[in-house]
């Protein structure tokens, strides 16, 4: 099959842009764009050309026209294979953005150390683009609300990003059919922290429901008898399941469960799930607590008494905002603003815990900037009493696993978060030895976000986290849920493992700006699932009990 005009200026197009992202020969980079432009321009289809007579053509010359006989006859072009062989795909897929070109993403890339669309839509949120040349804030703002859209677009989806129209779709389906019952089941339910589809389980007449929906401009796909796939403008996938409405309990029931689970309630209460109305009433008929959706992973979760889920964290549970960054470092707001929100919202303490000196891509604290903030800090804490400051720093834990202040200034802190940051890719030998020694060093307080993952964005580096866990607990270190949507790191997975060990753990915002206090609530939703109970979260401890955590 021959290649057409369009597709080779494509690759033109993508060589010079490659070469001016890696900094290369940027005459030669600009001689491939001109050719780019040249051959979508011209009027006869390059593969009906001899190869002799490619390089008479108006804008194209010998260099070219070697290059292009080379596509035509081999359908690939070398240099630009060494190209893309060399350029991590993150950074091809900046290439999408609108607002962004190669310089720009060469900054990105070879300045900032971001690889991936989810790292670079990190670091936005965390004011960090403005700190370079050619990035003010509205360029910044461009680039998030690019990458937002393009990621709305890709199938998979934070449970963050997709709430809100989920609870708008239920709100407008009820109204709709107020006799029918109709409830968001599925993963959602689950609270699972990324989500394919939203799913519900409904009565409501399949017929009726497909003919709604199509008013309101959404594409059925791949209907079946008891279901019905929808898409509208926003990206995700509605799922709809049919049942009537005798079974509807049932089918709530069991779309509300992972499989592990189902199949081990099913197996040890074989006759609960007859002849019931409600989800409640299925646990009522087996003799055992009311179990939420977000739950019911697996087996275990069904030796859980009264009591145990009783004490599993809730949203208001949380007493104090820990891990948080000002405009010292790379945040949108003062501390004294920060310290009003806290105040207004009921919170006892604020730990402030701007960037250390290493993390400069963040504007962190050299040593006479953290003696500077100290002071400040001082005298809000007068101004603001009884509500308390709290002197923080997220250091970076270096190379070699040491923190990136001397002794004598990290004893100043009342708290250490430790966190990597940098050259992330470790093996787990690697990985494992860094944070060891960090977790061992005297003054780290907080591990923080121990795998450096990023949601839908980038892998976090390997880990033995019943080692980590083992470390922490014999190092009296607090291990960090960093509640950000697209971080909830530690993994609800290990939770539960770190909670039966003995291990102290915190959910954090890692806010860097007001709103960010907000993802305490995603953070509380990802350690239900853990069965994370209030009293081992260090941020659910009141002032009180901070203060003499932090004196023992």
């Amino acid at each position: 099959m021959s290649i057409s005009n369009a597709a080779i200026s494509d690759m033109f197009n993508l060589l010079s842009k490659l070469m001016d992202i890696h900094q290369e020969n940027s005459f030669k980079s600009k001689s491939y764009s001109s050719a780019a432009f040249a051959i979508d321009k011209l009027q006869v289809q390059l593969a009906q050309v001899s190869p002799e007579q490619i390089s008479t053509l108006n804008g194209i010359g010998v260099s070219t026209a070697s290059k292009i006989t080379e596509l035509l006859q081999t359908g690939k072009m070398q240099s630009l294979e060494e190209m893309l062989s060399k350029t991590p795909s993150g950074v091809l897929d900046m290439l999408q953005i609108k607002g962004l070109g190669p310089k720009k993403i060469s900054t990105i890339w070879k300045e900032m150390g971001i690889e991936s669309v989810g790292e670079l839509l990190y670091a936005c949120n965390e004011n960090r683009l403005t700190m370079y040349k050619g990035f003010g804030e509205k360029t910044q703002k461009n680039v998030a609300d690019a990458i937002e859209f393009i990621m709305r677009h890709q199938g998979h989806f934070l449970f963050a990003e997709v709430e809100s129209y989920a609870q708008h779709i239920q709100a407008i389906l009820s109204a709709q059919f107020p006799a029918s019952k109709l409830m968001i089941a599925g993963d959602f339910a689950r609270q699972m922290p990324t989500l394919e589809e939203l799913t519900w389980v409904t009565d409501i007449k399949k017929q009726q429901l497909e003919t709604w929906l199509q008013q309101q401009g959404l594409d059925i796909t791949n209907p079946t008898d008891n279901n019905t796939h929808a898409k509208g403008s926003e990206g995700i996938q509605l799922r709809f399941i049919y049942t009537s409405t005798a079974e509807y309990p049932i089918h709530l029931f069991e779309t509300n469960c992972h499989p592990d689970f189902l199949t081990a309630f099913r197996q040890q209460y074989p006759s609960a799930l007859v002849n019931i109305n409600t989800e409640e009433d299925a646990f009522k008929q087996a003799g055992i607590t009311y179990l939420p959706p977000y739950i019911r992973e697996s087996a275990d979760a069904l030796k859980l008494n009264s009591a145990e889920i009783g004490q599993i964290i809730q949203p208001g549970d949380i007493r104090g905002i820990i891990h948080s960054h000002s405009d010292w470092s790379d945040g949108s707001n003062t501390i004294e603003e920060m310290v009003k929100s806290c105040i207004e919202k009921g919170f006892e303490y604020l730990v402030i815990s701007d960037h250390s000196k290493t993390a400069f891509y963040a504007n962190g604290l050299s040593e006479e900037r953290v003696n500077m903030q100290h002071q400040y800090i001082n005298a809000l804490n007068l101004k603001y009493a009884p509500f308390r400051i709290f002197k923080s720093i997220e250091s970076d834990i270096l190379n070699d696993g040491s923190l990136d202040y001397a002794d004598h200034l990290l004893g100043t802190f009342d708290m250490i978060i430790a966190s990597v940051h940098s050259n992330l890719k470790m093996n787990e030998e690697k990985a494992m030895a860094r944070l060891i020694k960090a977790i061992e060093n005297p003054y780290t307080t907080i591990l923080g976000h121990p795998t450096g993952r990023l949601l839908l964005s980038r892998n976090g580096y390997p880990l033995d986290h019943e080692v980590i866990i083992d470390a922490c607990i014999a190092n009296n270190v607090v291990i960090e849920i960093n509640a950000h949507p697209r971080r909830l790191d530690l993994d609800w997975k290990w939770i539960g493992r770190a909670q039966e060990k003995g291990a102290i753990l915190s959910i954090n915002p890692d806010a860097h700006h007001i709103d960010g206090f907000e993802d305490v609530r995603y953070g509380v939703l990802a350690a239900q699932k853990g069965g994370l109970q209030k009293q081992n979260n260090l941020s659910s401890w009141s002032l009180a009990e901070i203060e003499k955590y932090l004196v023992r």
